[in-house]
């Protein structure tokens, strides 16, 4: 399957899309105003500790207060003994480096570790957990070895006093290129260092590299065929960032200089449209319905118009097995993570079941990152969970909707217009006036006008006052005031 990198920069925002097989399959977005802040370092002061819960509210210099839980911090119990009081470790006004781990997410503050560590191509550097690791998703247990090798070598020749722990990329890597790793990341290391010393609380430390080039760190794989930016001067810094740091992708970064945008290639644009939307036509007829809450990600599945051409059990089962590609396609798309509910379409057959469970791992051993899946409950739903880092596609591209405070719907004319009516009431009892001015939005002015006119009167009638109404435009179909004359 071919693999692509497009790269968009614009103005203030860059955007990263990975193709795979002629269909985005991941899209990241950077913008100026709201970089992701996952993986960078600051020097904290300890704003309030919370024996409690056993952490800390942190303050890094960002909107709201950072987390920092005891589990996170540089103190791990030996032998797996209990973790040691938040109160021991931190006290108010403490200055501390720490990490950000996850993003803030809705009114959730950073999330923050005090056991740092800093990324590269291949490796990985933790500066206070000196030992050698490698990573889970590299499954081959002659390479795993090799690299262990390697690194037990390099680490107690270059850095005794740190850990390091192999990347998944790592895999196939020469010796040559871990130690030119590994003595990056220690001259980085210093820097970080240097700068921290002398710092005051709320200062950016160490920030990850830009998106345009992280992408050679994060994305690209041995499969990727070429990577290809629409700026010149961009497409020129990330040559050079890549023929320092991973020169083997230097021949892969291209300009790009079609006609249409680059992000029309593939139907990319379209493909970030349809991501935003609740509902996922497939190819069958049958759809997916996505629904994101602040606890948890649920996704139904519908046979919609497909009918089949044998039975009801195989029309089930080929919407299941293609609901599970689509599914797994539309996490990564979306970046969806944390809990997530699959709710298929019943299936009788245990063989069923055990098909489109299959479809769906093979679907999602793709996906950088982590998923954990769990069979068919007694309800007939799986659940699964998706590591996440970095806010999902829809927190970066919308907002609640003004009108319906992102519940999804809105007040019917005919509650509001009884809301309206109370809320009179209500006033007539708390003012001495003469009389009220209703202001509402247009069509509700008229549903009181003209479908309501004698319960108007009547409301006019028991409360001895007039009741006069005013359109206003600006006013969404649940906004109103009742003004005491």
């Amino acid at each position: 399957m071919s693999t692509e990198i497009l790269v968009n920069i614009g103005p203030q925002e860059t955007r990263v899309a990975l193709v795979e097989g002629g269909s985005a399959q991941e899209v990241h977005v950077q913008r100026a105003s709201r970089h992701g802040l996952t993986g960078n370092i600051y020097k904290g002061t300890v704003q309030r500790v919370l024996p409690g819960m056993q952490a800390a509210f942190i303050e890094i210099g960002l909107e709201r207060t950072a987390f920092l839980h005891v589990n996170d911090m540089l103190a791990t119990p030996a032998n797996g003994g209990a973790a040691p009081l938040i109160t021991q470790l931190l006290h108010d006004g403490q200055r501390v480096l720490v990490q950000i781990v996850k993003d803030p997410l809705g009114s959730k503050g950073a999330r923050l570790t005090s056991l740092l560590s800093i990324p590269s191509r291949y490796l990985v550097l933790l500066p206070y957990e000196p030992h050698v690791g490698v990573s889970a998703r590299l499954e081959d247990e002659a390479e795993r070895g090799r690299l262990k090798q390697i690194l037990d070598e390099l680490q107690q020749r270059l850095a005794p006093n740190f850990g390091v722990i192999a990347r998944t990329a790592a895999d196939g890597a020469e010796p040559v290129a871990l130690e030119a790793d590994l003595l990056f990341l220690l001259r980085l290391w210093d820097d970080v260092i240097t700068q921290a010393e002398p710092a005051p609380p709320g200062t950016l430390v160490h920030g990850d590299l830009p998106l345009s080039m992280r992408i050679l760190r994060d994305l690209l794989g041995t499969t990727v065929e070429r990577i290809r930016i629409d700026s010149a001067s961009e497409c020129e810094r990330v040559r050079e960032f890549a023929q320092t740091f991973i020169p083997q992708a230097a021949p892969l970064v291209e300009l790009y200089e079609g006609r249409a945008p680059i992000f029309d290639l593939y139907g990319v644009e379209d493909d970030i449209s349809r991501a935003l939307e609740r509902k996922v036509d497939l190819k069958s007829g049958g759809h997916l319905v996505f629904d994101q809450t602040e606890a948890m990600t649920t996704v139904d599945v519908n046979t919609g118009a497909y009918i089949g051409h044998r039975n009801l059990e195989e029309t089930v089962l080929k919407t299941n097995l293609e609901a599970a590609q689509a599914i797994a396609r539309q996490l990564r798309l979306r970046n969806l993570g944390g809990i997530i509910i699959l709710d298929f379409i019943d299936m009788k057959s245990e063989d069923h079941r055990a098909q489109v469970l299959r479809a769906l791992e093979r679907a999602l051993a793709a996906d950088h990152a982590r998923t954990q899946i769990h069979p068919f409950s007694p309800l007939g739903l799986i659940e699964m969970t998706r590591k996440r880092t970095r806010e999902s596609l829809g927190h970066i591209l919308c907002e609640p909707c003004p009108a319906c405070s992102g519940r999804g719907t809105i007040k019917t004319v005919e509650t509001v217009c009884h809301e309206i009516a109370r809320e009179v009431q209500r006033a007539a009892r708390q003012f001495e006036a003469k009389g009220f001015l209703v202001l509402a939005a247009p069509h509700i002015v008229q549903r009181l006008v003209e479908e309501q006119p004698s319960g108007l009167a009547a409301l006019e009638a028991s409360l001895e006052r007039p009741i006069r109404l005013q359109a206003e435009a600006g006013y969404t179909q649940e906004n109103f005031d009742v003004v005491p004359l």
